[in-house]
């Protein structure tokens, strides 16, 4: 009769504990139809941002390389511009491994768009995914400009004739693009901004 009692005891906890569990899962939807936000939307939106910011440090940084590598070139010291150029290829490989993270995560937002309540929130959550998709976009015109000059430089530090107006335009080029995709990746905080607005 005890043994019953307690196996009663442990079905009626049971029973308890798969009722908070399945409130909690009605609770939550319904949240997100009122106007909440998917997991998967936060998760994304913040791996996100991470990744677009290393990409923008990346290529600031790329910028800055190419910079010194023209003022190298200037002096003649091929060596040490040699040796940088080879630095800064390694980061557009690493630049273009971040694009396609940035990518991914990109489409796990677009994928949970529908699962956020308000119109509004909703529109701003597009505009920042339309950003996002926008410095890729840049990101791939930097770096096509970037292996260009970079296989320019490398003949013409070997020896090869090439114009150094050439060398300045692509720089000038590359630097357009790195402002660009820095714009772009403000404009998509700016948009996440009011989502976080719009949802409190």
């Amino acid at each position: 009769m005890e043994s019953m009692l307690h196996f009663s005891r442990r079905i009626k906890l049971s029973i308890v504990f798969f009722a908070v569990v399945i409130s909690g899962y009605v609770v939550v939807h319904l949240v997100a139809s009122l106007g909440g936000v998917p997991q998967e939307f936060n998760e994304a939106r913040l791996q996100g941002a991470l990744i677009a910011q290393n990409i923008v440090d990346l290529s600031n940084k790329s910028a800055s390389d190419l910079g010194k590598i023209n003022e190298l070139d200037r002096q003649r010291n091929f060596n040490e511009a040699l040796a940088l150029t080879t630095q800064v290829i390694a980061q557009s490989q690493e630049i273009r491994n971040q694009a396609v993270a940035l990518s991914s995560e990109i489409e796990k937002m677009t994928r949970s768009l529908s699962g956020i309540g308000s119109d509004e929130a909703r529109q701003a959550a597009l505009e920042s995914i339309t950003s996002r998709l926008a410095l890729i976009s840049r990101l791939i015109n930097y770096s096509a400009s970037l292996e260009n000059l970079l296989s320019v430089l490398r003949n013409r530090f070997a020896g090869a004739p090439s114009s150094h107006t050439k060398v300045q335009g692509m720089i000038d080029q590359i630097n357009a693009e790195v402002t660009a995709i820095n714009s772009f990746n403000n404009q998509a905080v700016q948009a996440m901004e009011r989502f976080d607005a719009l949802i409190k």
